[in-house]
């Protein structure tokens, strides 16, 4: 039996519910997560005491999977939000260290570089971001491409920052170097032995930007210090590590196969990667290797997009596959990247005409090219290397995702918001039954009564419960 801790870095479905789902693939496997009560959210922060009274008092834990702006900051959107001083920060960190060093367990740990969303939304956001955020982005963007042009680093005074008022945009810098400074103590930490890897987060990226700049730096210091990676993606880091500790020194080869060869230096919404580079970064995280087809363990399919990579909900469009789906005679997953956010309709169709779950370990589809690589990479090693396979748990994990990824996010999601009908159980139970249907008959389940509910009061995220 493996112990394993896990400290998500919020209480969304994706970083919460899925951790405990690929996990329990394996039932020799034995997951120990915080009470949800005491996760942060949107709106509030995590119960940080309380979290780490909890990790003190487990015993016998051979795995920790730590996100380390739930101890930090009480989440990902709190690290955004919060007030607190470098000193406070550091302080909480230093007791976790201090825990640490009384457990006999690998940890593996993720932090993430602050990210700048390109937009007006302040719903993950300070309050000022409803005003100024695009302004900050362009901010952002056009300094660091100054001084990647000119090779100089002492442009701001040069530039004009767009009617932001100082006292926001010393507000906002004042935050960043907060951040980029405890990151800086990560790497200390690391150095005295205290993880055995750690990943820095590069989240919503663009070319150019303080995030950027501040990744190039963070590299630049963890140079000759092993299993330190910066790495493209945010939510799906601790769902790469659980899968990196578990099936460390197994040496799984996955060959990934794209629906458009052709197409795979260009760039995926919210990266700064090519999709190539994003799937063997993520492959290369999870702990396994990059392979030809002829000497592969698992067969990744990857579906890209051609031109554009899609996004329903913003009614930007990409043409949906439109081939023959050749499915391999070895084992093989999906990550449905055409979309960001949302899987590709014209693809489930082609796969669901076939007899495709055998030798199937796998589908995933939301939110970034980076989410869902990691994750259904994370999955799919897990189960195949599984002791002790629990197939009704991968069964359950593959029934939510096709129900989020694909009946919610690509079909169900744009209709009910257009409709501006309200975040109703009854709505939405009624417009995923044709799906709840199509779905029984491809997994031979009878009677699939999934709960859904919406736990940040928003559309972007559902959370799907199967008994």
């Amino acid at each position: 039996m493996t112990n394993i801790a896990v400290i998500p870095i919020d209480n969304r479905p994706v970083c919460y519910q899925l951790p405990l789902q690929i996990a329990e693939l394996d039932r020799k496997n034995k997951i120990f997560m915080p009470d949800f009560s005491l996760m942060g959210s949107n709106k509030k922060n995590a119960d940080i005491e309380s979290l780490l009274n909890w990790l003190e008092g487990l015993n016998n834990i051979d795995i920790i999977v730590i996100a380390l702006d739930a101890i930090a900051y009480g989440g990902l959107v709190s690290s955004r939000k919060s007030q607190d001083d470098y000193f406070e920060i550091k302080s909480r960190i230093e007791r976790l260290k201090e825990i640490l060093n009384k457990k006999n367990s690998r940890v593996y740990a993720f932090s993430s570089i602050m990210r700048i969303s390109n937009n007006n939304i302040n719903d993950e956001e300070k309050e000022y971001w409803s005003e100024y955020g695009t302004k900050i982005f362009e901010y952002s963007y056009n300094i660091h491409k100054l001084e990647q042009t000119f090779k100089h680093t002492d442009l701001t005074s040069k530039y004009n920052a767009g009617n932001i008022p100082p006292d926001i945009l010393n507000d906002y810098t004042k935050t960043r170097k907060r951040n980029f400074e405890i990151n800086k103590y990560y790497i200390e930490l690391k150095k005295q032995g205290i993880f055995d890897t750690l990943v820095f987060s590069k989240d919503d990226c663009a070319e150019f930007g303080f995030n950027v700049k501040e990744a190039t730096e963070l590299k630049e210091l963890s140079k000759g210090i092993k299993n330190i990676y910066i790495k493209t993606g945010a939510d799906e880091i601790p769902l790469s590590l659980l899968s990196r500790a578990l099936n460390k020194d197994k040496n799984i080869k996955i060959a990934p196969v794209y629906t458009n060869p052709d197409t795979i230096d260009k760039i995926s919404k919210y990266e700064d990667i090519s999709v190539k580079e994003s799937v063997e970064s993520q492959i290369e995280l999870a702990g396994a290797v990059v392979s030809e087809i002829d000497n592969c363990n698992l067969v990744l399919i990857v579906n890209n997009f051609k031109n554009e990579q899609g996004e329903l909900v913003m009614n930007v469009y990409e043409p949906g596959f439109n081939k023959e789906l050749i499915l391999p005679c070895k084992p093989y997953f999906i990550a449905d990247i055409l979309n960001a956010n949302g899987a590709d309709n014209n693809f489930i169709e082609a796969l669901f005409k076939q007899d495709f779950l055998k030798n199937f370990y796998g589908y995933s589809a939301w939110n970034t090219s980076g989410n869902t690589l990691g994750s259904a990479i994370a999955a799919a090693i897990t189960y195949f290397c599984a002791g002790e396979a629990n197939k009704q748990m991968f069964y359950n994990l593959q029934l939510t995702r096709f129900l989020d990824d694909w009946a919610y996010q690509a079909n169900v999601r744009g209709k009910i918001r257009s409709c501006n009908e309200n975040l109703s159980n009854d709505v939405i139970k009624k417009e995923m039954k044709n799906f709840e249907q199509i779905l029984e008959e491809k997994f031979s389940v009878q009677n699939l009564e999934p709960a859904y509910t919406f736990p940040w009061n928003r559309f972007f995220e559902i959370k799907i419960s199967i008994s």
